[in-house]
């Protein structure tokens, strides 16, 4: 299985494994998209007068996935990754039954924070596990079949909670999760050995955590793209802020709202397709800076057509499909770019790389769906502004020079 040899204990068939590291990475989406439909009538039960309020309830469980990644980094180094993995798991089911009995916004806020923050074990302890058991190539396999299962999730979410809510509250959303985790947990307990093996355990060190952003703030390529990477994912939380309100209210297509939001998402999951066959041929930065460009040009075009008042259904799911496409071959790719000078401290810089983009982007996003009134513009306007941002960065990074350059070129 061209397993690591520092892992302890064989690994479980190939099979198994990818749908128990799929499973973890899929989960913390689930959460997210999963919610979407059941907005407005969470608003309408807790009495949420401001519409764009209830967006909330999405940026909080964001804002706490990102803030609590830092922590389960050092956790795993000190105590393995099945029982961080698993205390988790739990974590995330209980506060999932907390969310599903709120009676109030507060309430139901706080649970979500909870929620978030347990589950960002999920996706640490995935990458920290597939690194104990196998490296090369086979690593970047076992990683990419798993981010396409990742990728895939917003495509059905929201039409699960969709069916959910023909015959249930939304509080059986959250019950779904729980369950969903629970079944997880058990699965993870019975089927996976830890892998960390006991001579590898680090001790919990804060100067190592502060290490890494020192790092990553000295580093210009590191800081440069984990900047350009919190732009463009500020984007796409902007979008999934408002996905509500844009599809029911703006695009009045409240029945397809899971059709609709799954065949927009649907164009993120083939461009990780496209960017794995292809990345091996161009690299890195021709895929990254040309899907920049392009996404710039797409959100140009689509708030023109929005402020012409052109917008209809069709145009919204080909401009913001086109979008997310070049999200889907920018948002990897930067990070890879992000971590290409870090490898001394790899695992603590990926965990403050992780944390830096998934706060920022979270709190753009905020920005961005707050600005929602009534139509596509303030998230066209979002994307294009975010985009020349990033573009901006980019340049500075790579000093005017775009489309291959340094250790790529080289061939690392």
């Amino acid at each position: 299985m061209n397993q690591d040899p520092a892992a302890s204990g064989p690994a479980p068939k190939f099979a198994a494994f990818i749908g128990m590291m799929a499973s973890l990475m899929a989960l913390a989406m689930l959460g997210l998209d999963i919610m979407l439909p059941g907005l407005p009538s969470i608003a309408r039960d807790l009495a949420i007068e401001t519409p764009n309020v209830r967006q909330l309830v999405i940026t909080v469980y964001a804002l706490s996935i990102g803030g609590a990644q830092i922590i389960y980094g050092p956790l795993m180094d000190r105590y393995g990754r099945k029982p961080v993995l698993l205390a988790g798991l739990a974590g995330y089911a209980v506060f999932s039954v907390t969310a599903a009995m709120a009676t109030t916004l507060p309430m139901l806020l706080v649970a979500r924070a909870l929620q978030g923050a347990a589950i960002a074990s999920a996706r640490v302890g995935a990458i920290s596990t597939i690194r104990d058991l196998y490296n090369g190539r086979r690593m970047a396999q076992v990683v990419s079949i798993c981010m396409l299962v990742f990728m895939a999730s917003p495509v059905f979410a929201p039409s699960l909670g969709q069916l959910v809510l023909s015959f249930a509250s939304w509080r059986w959303l959250f019950l779904l999760l729980a369950f969903v985790a629970i079944v997880v947990a058990i699965w993870l307990g019975l089927g996976l050995r830890e892998t960390l093996h006991p001579e590898n355990r680090r001790a919990i060190s804060s100067r190592e955590i502060l290490g890494a952003f020192g790092m990553i703030m000295r580093s210009r390529q590191g800081m440069g793209y984990t900047l350009a990477g919190t732009l463009i994912f500020g984007t796409l939380s902007g979008f999934v802020n408002s996905a509500s309100q844009l599809i029911n209210d703006a695009l009045h297509a409240s029945e397809r709202f899971g059709l609709v939001f799954g065949g927009v998402s649907a164009f993120v999951a083939v461009a990780t397709v496209v960017n794995a066959r292809m990345v091996p041929r161009l690299g890195s930065r021709v895929l990254s800076h040309g899907a920049l460009i392009v996404s710039i040009l797409a959100a140009a075009i689509h708030l023109g057509v929005s402020l012409a008042g052109r917008e209809t259904l069709t145009s919204f799911v080909v401009l913001q499909g086109i979008s997310l496409f070049c999200f889907g071959l920018m948002g990897g790719n930067f990070g890879a770019l992000a971590m290409e000078p870090m490898a001394r401290v790899a695992g603590s810089a990926a965990s403050a790389q992780g944390f830096l983009s998934m706060v920022g982007g979270a709190l753009i996003g905020l920005v961005i769906g707050q600005a929602f009134d009534g139509t596509v513009v303030p998230l066209a306007s979002g994307f294009l502004i975010c985009g020349l941002a990033a573009l901006l960065v980019v340049a500075f990074t790579e000093q005017g020079r775009f489309f291959g350059s340094g250790l790529e070129a080289a061939g690392a």
